[in-house]
């Protein structure tokens, strides 16, 4: 009965932070006059709390070009052994445009291919990388739309693993702003993306040097990654992010005329006109309840996690907490049992939510528990 009850509960409540990015439709139109970009569609958002802080056509379907190679390194990290050793085939070595000049037959560690992909931005390890993990890149692009699936990118198709030219290969800048927010909770992806450049031994003697493409590395405080991409049908593109203090922001720039200028003005912005508040601490005692049938008629309820939100730093943001509870709650009542969700709101909108919690057991009363409390009540009325 324990189990049961709490399980039940549990996934009533399991909604809460499933959500992966807290939007915020329009929001570019108030923000215009604040920072200009040049890009067709742009998004800037929180590492941390997945609060979208600028919003440009970001639902808007479009080529994404090499950006995409930040989805091939989510799969073949979470699919394969870094360390592994890769044969590289005809085909693979045969990819041509932007490549790192691998032989057939070159063997690679798989991280060594990463950094060829997310750095150098070869196609040619990309194609590797797939056939080492699932066998062949058709096979591997079908884990990389499975993926996007799964994290909620339901606007977004893959036909390769590089993001050359394709029809039915596009994605949306909350849709890549969402997929490397996820591949940034990876150490190993971290790494590989905040690395200015690589040098790897190759056959003969010959080794390969990977320099990045994203320049901001060199030229942004506080850079960290994340990927360019760069086509005629996409244009210039760019998912940088930057860390300053404890704050990590995400830009996401799409067919821009100056990609490194744009994500620059908006990690500006980010980093200037807004700051992290706490506003909710996990342990916290919100309130109490009432329960019925225990051997308490109450039971405090905490926040099980900490909320963080972004604020301007102007005061301008109107914030407020919601706390929804679970009707007619009846003992038992088990210590961190989720008894309903805390919600918290910037202007009007859900930026972060998480679930309220029993803050200790209350045990269902017994008949002579019941029968000793009404004797009590009655005593005290006639007195």
């Amino acid at each position: 009965m324990h189990l049961s009850r709490f399980a039940i509960t549990l996934v009533v409540f399991f909604c809460v932070l499933v959500t992966f990015i807290y939007t915020s439709p329009g929001l570019a139109n108030d923000q215009e006059q604040l920072v200009h970009i040049s890009a067709q569609s742009a998004l800037l958002l929180d590492v941390a709390n997945g609060q979208i802080l600028y919003d440009k056509n970001d639902r808007e379907p479009r080529a994404m070009a090499s950006t995409t190679k930040i989805m091939t390194a989510v799969v073949a990290l979470g699919g394969a052994d870094i360390k592994g050793t890769v044969t590289v085939s005809p085909r693979a070595a045969a990819v041509g445009e932007s490549s790192m000049y691998l032989e057939p037959g070159e063997k690679l560690t798989l991280e060594q291919l990463l950094y060829g992909a997310l750095l150098r931005s070869g196609n040619d390890a990309c194609v590797a990388i797939a056939e080492h993990v699932a066998g062949t890149e058709e096979s591997f692009v079908l884990l990389m739309n499975e993926k996007a699936v799964l994290l909620g990118a339901e606007a977004t198709s893959f036909r390769n693993t590089n993001g050359l030219p394709a029809q039915g290969h596009y994605s949306t800048a909350y849709d890549l702003a969402l997929l490397a927010r996820y591949a940034l909770h990876d150490p190993a992806f971290c790494r590989i993306v905040k690395t200015r450049a690589q040098v790897i031994e190759g056959p003969g003697g010959i080794s390969h040097y990977l320099k990045n493409t994203n320049k901001l590395l060199w030229h942004y405080p506080g850079a960290d990654g994340v990927k360019t991409g760069t086509t005629e049908a996409a244009g210039k593109c760019l998912v940088a992010s930057a860390t300053r203090g404890d704050r990590h922001l995400l830009a996401v720039i799409l067919n821009g005329s100056d990609r490194f200028a744009d994500a620059s003005r908006l990690l500006d912005y980010g980093f200037g006109e807004f700051k992290a508040v706490q506003t909710v601490y996990a342990g916290a005692v919100y309130e109490r309840v009432n329960v019925t049938d225990g051997v308490s008629d109450t039971v405090p309820v905490k926040a099980l996690d900490d909320i963080t939100v972004d604020l301007r730093v102007d005061g301008t943001d109107r914030l407020e907490k919601k706390i929804k509870l679970l009707r007619n709650i009846s003992a038992p009542v088990y210590d961190g049992q989720p008894l309903g969700k805390i919600c918290v709101y910037v202007n009007g909108i859900q930026v972060g939510a998480t679930n309220i919690v029993a803050g200790c057991t209350i045990e269902k009363t017994t008949l002579w528990q019941k029968a000793a409390r009404i004797m009590k009540n009655a005593c005290s009325k006639n007195l």
